[in-house]
């Protein structure tokens, strides 16, 4: 990507205090963080309409200590929030930014509540993998779609300035390393030179280049795209181009469950309350409980790169909570069968390896043993009929590498110094995630997006004050 040597003679049409780059969940709480600091802001956003990725998620946001979960007589703590994003990338993140999110997630999520009338509530009746609480927090109808409309609500309420169809495609940087100001393009192939004091890049990361995810992601490089197109890896890029640090390349997100061909979400409780997952041998792969994303190379390694989620009506009523999944079964994408020989015939599996498959998860019940991959089984999780089923297929999110950060969202260069007035957060930084696919817990997407996206906002804002008054 283009960076502009400040100096080079190009007037700034305008200039504002702060500039985001990025309107999605991240670039909105930012702006709307540093708009309560006292800083105004404009977010520049390259589609016509803000989506992003988190349009495409089920808007889940991770945090210890609500007064939502207080009312549900849920307890948790900052502490054993960080304890578990640990556990499961095998404490390959920063732990100060892991502190850092995790002691501000409750403060962030009732902010948005309070201020600005995000309608949160506690997601409850399962835990995700890897996760000791139920602490997922959500609008109601579960959906990322619905969470972006409250946040761009807020942000027109607020007054912040929102631009649209306004790609950026130049940094003008100073031979320092301060950020001076950004060039953007419009459809019609105008440009803008727009002058600020501070950067917060929160265009999240390059799972839309196929070349950057072949060199990072070789395993997913074939995998279906499941994410936002607008993730092609500006901020990296750029920041390669500054010389800042750039750690953890390899970490994604990943899904083992899309639906085929719909390509609709299906929800992950459908194996926390039980499911399993078949590949065309009518065999169980996998431990369904070790991680959604770590399941997307799973079900892509078996024949066809497909797998048919395998559950029953108790589970199929408690999926219908999720929109999702309501639109999967409205489009057609669930099966029902009356028996294992119906669902054999209808599936065109085995019917002896169908047979057996059920036989040991009614062994395992029984004697409260694990199978081969791990898992444990109680009787009453144990599937009847009638069944249901869905093919599903692996598929990339998002990634969950890039530009190093420190607590306070400021971008550090390769020395560890930070740069003077560029900050990141989302996907454009470096997330918890650890280096590879097996190290994403449940929401920590959106806990780096809307957790550090709210420090970012804040700590942008506080040093432009300082300067100020310097």
């Amino acid at each position: 990507m283009p960076i502009v040597a400040f100096g080079s003679g190009e007037a700034f049409e305008a200039h504002v205090p702060l500039v985001i780059v990025g309107a999605g969940a991240c670039g909105l709480v930012a702006a709307l963080a540093a708009k309560e600091y006292g800083t105004d802001s404009v977010v520049l956003e390259r589609d016509a309409l803000p989506r992003g990725s988190t349009s495409m998620s089920q808007g889940f946001i991770p945090a210890a200590g609500t007064r939502f979960q207080e009312r549900r007589g849920v307890t948790d703590s900052p502490a054993l929030m960080a304890e578990d994003i640990q556990r499961k990338n095998g404490h390959q993140a920063d732990p100060a930014i892991v502190r850092a999110l995790t002691e501000a997630s409750a403060g962030v999520v009732e902010w948005l509540a309070d201020a600005h009338g995000v309608p949160f509530d506690l997601v409850e009746g399962f835990l995700y993998p890897g996760h000791s609480r139920m602490r997922m927090h959500a609008t109601p109808r579960r959906t990322g779609e619905e969470l972006m409309g409250s946040l761009l609500n807020a942000v027109a309420t607020a007054g912040i300035d929102l631009l649209t169809e306004a790609r950026v495609v130049d940094l003008h940087v100073s031979d320092a390393g301060r950020v001076h100001g950004v060039t953007l393009e419009r459809p019609d192939g105008s440009r803008e030179a727009i002058g600020c004091d501070a950067l917060i890049l929160a265009c999240n990361g390059y799972g839309g280049n196929p070349e950057l995810v072949a060199r990072h992601l070789p395993a997913l490089k074939d995998a279906l795209y499941f994410g936002h197109e607008g993730n092609q890896g500006d901020a990296l890029l750029w920041g390669e181009a500054m010389g800042a640090s750039l750690k953890d390349l390899g970490a994604c997100q990943g899904h083992g469950s899309l639906a085929m061909p719909h390509q609709t979400l299906i929800t992950w409780a459908v194996m926390m309350r039980g499911g399993v997952q078949l590949n065309r041998e009518g065999r169980r792969f996998s431990n369904e409980h070790g991680g959604y994303s770590e399941q997307a190379a799973k079900v892509l390694a078996q024949p066809g790169g497909m797998a048919w989620n395998l559950f029953d009506r108790r589970i199929h009523q408690a999926a219908l909570e999720f929109e999702d999944y309501r639109n999967a079964h409205i489009a057609g994408a669930v099966r029902t069968f009356d028996s294992l020989e119906a669902m054999a015939a209808g599936l065109e599996l085995p019917l002896e390896a169908l047979r057996e498959t059920f036989a040991e998860m009614q062994a395992l019940a029984e004697s409260g043993g694990a199978d081969a991959f791990g898992r444990t089984f109680s009787a009453e999780d144990l599937l009847v009929a009638p069944f249901h089923a869905i093919k599903v297929t692996g598929a990339l999110f998002h990634t969950q590498g890039g530009l190093e950060v420190d607590a306070r969202a400021r971008v550090l260069r390769q020395d560890g110094g930070a740069f003077a007035n560029l900050f990141a957060a989302g996907g454009a930084a470096r997330g918890v995630s650890g280096s590879g696919d097996s190290g994403y817990l449940s929401g920590n997407g959106l806990l780096s997006a809307v957790v550090l996206g709210a420090i970012a906002g804040r700590e942008a804002a506080r040093q432009l004050s300082c300067d100020s008054a310097a």
